[in-house]
This record gives C-alpha cells, sequence and structure tokens, in this order.
C-alpha cells in the first residue's frame, strides 16, 4: 500500500504480526541499537536513525507505552538503509528521433537515459518480546529522502506513522 507524503510516496512493503499480537498487551518499551553501534556510521544515517528514534518513541507513546530501559516488555529493533539511487527514462522515437538517416543500414534502437539520481531509504521495524524471545510483529517501508535536511525528518515521520498504522 502506498501513503502520499508530499510529491514522493511511502510503500509500506510488508507490515504483519504474530496471531494474538496486540499492542495494548505491552506497557513498556525500549531500542535494541546500542548508541555505540552508530559510533563509524556517517553523520546522515545518525541524523536518520535519531529522527526515527524520536518519531517511534512519540508514536509508541501515543498509544500508551513508555520507553523504559530496565527490564521492557517490548524491544524495538531499527533498521536503515540508504541508498543512491539513478533515475532513468527510455529512449522513444517520438520525442528523441534520430538526428543522421544518411546510410541505409542505419536503425534506431531504444535505450535507457540517466536523467537524475536520488537517494532511496529502506525502513525496517522488529518488535520482540524479550520475555518470549520472539519476534511478535515486523513491517518495512520505502521512501525517497528528501534533498533538503529539514523535509527530511517529515518524511521519516510519515514513514513511521504509515508502518505503525498497521499495528493493531
Amino acid at each position: 500500500m502506498v501513503y502520499g507524503v508530499g510529491c514522493a510516496p511511502v510503500n509500506v512493503i510488508n507490515a504483519e504480526g504474530e496471531n494474538g499480537f496486540a499492542l495494548k498487551n505491552y506497557k513498556t518499551f525500549d531500542f535494541a541499537v546500542e548508541d555505540s553501534l552508530l559510533a563509524n556510521a556517517s553523520q546522515e544515517y545518525k541524523l536518520q536513525t535519531e529522527y526515527a528514534r524520536a518519531e517511534i518513541k512519540s508514536q509508541l507513546e501515543n498509544r500508551g507505552l513508555s520507553l523504559q530501559s530496565n527490564s521492557p516488555d517490548l524491544i524495538v529493533n531499527l533498521g536503515i538503509v540508504i541508498q543512491d539511487k539513478t533515475q532513468t527514462r527510455e529512449t522513444n522515437f517520438t520525442t528523441d528521433p534520430p538526428r543522421y538517416t544518411g546510410q541505409r543500414r542505419y536503425t534506431w534502437q531504444s535505450k535507457e537515459v540517466e536523467v537524475g539520481t536520488y537517494k532511496a531509504g529502506t525502513l525496517s521495524l522488529h518488535l520482540v518480546d524479550p520475555t518470549k524471545n520472539q519476534l511478535v510483529w515486523k513491517g518495512e517501508a520505502e521512501t525517497v529522502i528528501p534533498k533538503k535536511e529539514e523535509n527530511s525528518q517529515e518524511r521519516i515521520s510519515k514513514t513511521i506513522q504509515a508502518l505503525l498504522r498497521r499495528i493493531h
């Protein structure tokens, strides 16, 4: 399902929970990723992770859970992958006609032409019940990351909201 965010959509790739999973059965949560693991990450990645954690915290607190580092009921495991992508288009005989056709054996072929670059982000969210040591819910969404940093935080928020809307 695709949710609109500005001009680029948020594509929720998957979102599924174990049978009987309900967020209302949990009272506390904490994040699985330790800050020490981010020590060697790029500044952009650290910032994206910080935005995501803040939005997840806000969304879960709005649904009645509270952040607790000591024996939480639910562990939130967050993954973010940022990739550089190239946007292309296929040439077309009507829009990109051949410039020279003087030879009889000349043939025109369609080809891919680069028209721009962008960054795409994939966010995966896993909720783990530590008492059972079991994954109880997982979701994954992807979107285009805006070039302007101030728009990036909004895009991450919309992505997480789209994911968490799928939790019952």
